[in-house]
């Protein structure tokens, strides 16, 4: 994949299907969009383009807005290149960029830039500044400049418009079932192993503090999860938590651990992808240490059982 990050490195291409979006998360809604910019250049013998912006624009033009994505700049290039997307334009978004009007976005980046033959855009897409831009002005302007316009239609649950908005609230609110599914796979966040307190391997049960490698990226309601870890592009089952320690702590910090089964090697300073496939029970404080035990060992039960029945299935 073509990787840009300045416009002045694109060789103009006016035989060229673009699409635009923040993209957060590439849900099935996105996927479906992806999909059609692909079908309609393989059609029209031309390439294929993303335009995209980092960092999120929400967190730009709200700025007292704490802004949580979904998806690092580096998860989306891996995740557009393995939908085979040939050509990616990141946008550094700052605040004098959100003031460009939609109509000199089309032409200045769009057009003047890249190039576009057709333009492939999601039903609620809005653009520029104020969110003025819209299917109607990119029709209008279609006519004047010689491109052709796809709106692609939600994808919906049930009645439900997938979006990257409910992904996040229902990765806030604990149901990952729900988010996974709307992702169309599993939610994962990438972070370094540091040194904790060392109280997992005294009793016998060791873990691996987490610190999220980047600040901005969603980490989902407290609580214990069965999860896939990459370490040094192995796999490893296991179990994390988050949350504030309760058993053993009193201060408020959210503490991120994973346990990993049959695993007992030294990996700090490590880094560590994290893949979670189910949501098992809330954080819990225990009145002793073997309850905590106890439970641990009843929660690592479970998870061989839903990995089991994964693998059975598979």
């Amino acid at each position: 994949m073509n990787f840009y990050t300045d416009t002045d490195n694109i060789k103009r291409d006016s035989n060229t299907v673009v699409t635009i979006g923040t993209f957060d998360g590439i849900h099935k809604g996105h996927v479906n969009i992806l999909k059609a910019v692909i079908d309609k250049a393989n059609e029209l013998n031309g390439r294929n383009f993303v335009i995209t912006f980092e960092p999120h624009p929400r967190s730009v033009v709200s700025v007292e807005y704490k802004m949580q994505v979904l998806t690092t700049i580096g998860e989306k290039k891996e995740l557009f290149e393995k939908l085979n997307i040939e050509n990616l334009l990141v946008i550094n978004f700052t605040k004098e960029f959100s003031q460009m009007k939609s109509d000199e976005f089309i032409k200045n980046f769009v057009l003047d830039k890249i190039g576009a033959r057709h333009l492939i855009i999601g039903y609620d897409h809005k653009f520029g500044k104020n969110r003025g831009g819209n299917e109607n002005n990119l029709r209008l302007m279609g006519t004047e400049y010689g491109f052709d316009v796809t709106t692609i239609h939600a994808v919906e649950e049930g009645e439900d418009p997938i979006s990257s908005t409910k992904i996040r609230a229902a990765l806030l609110e604990g149901d990952l079932d729900k988010a996974n599914n709307y992702l169309g796979r599993n939610y994962s966040f990438e972070g370094i192993v540091i040194k904790g307190a060392g109280r997992g391997r005294m009793i016998g049960i060791p873990t691996a503090n987490i610190e999220p490698a980047d600040s901005n990226k969603l980490i989902p309601a407290k609580g214990v999860y069965i999860v896939k870890c990459n370490i040094e592009n192995e796999y490893h089952l296991g179990l994390l938590n988050i949350g504030i320690r309760p058993t053993f702590e009193t201060k408020p910090e959210i503490v991120v651990e994973a346990h990993l089964f049959d695993f007992d090697k030294n990996i700090y300073g490590e880094r560590i992808t994290v893949e979670l496939l189910k949501r098992i029970r809330d954080e819990k404080k225990f009145e002793s240490k073997e309850d905590l035990i106890n439970q641990i060992n009843a929660d690592k039960n479970v998870a061989i059982e839903f990995i089991s029945k994964l693998i059975n299935l598979g």
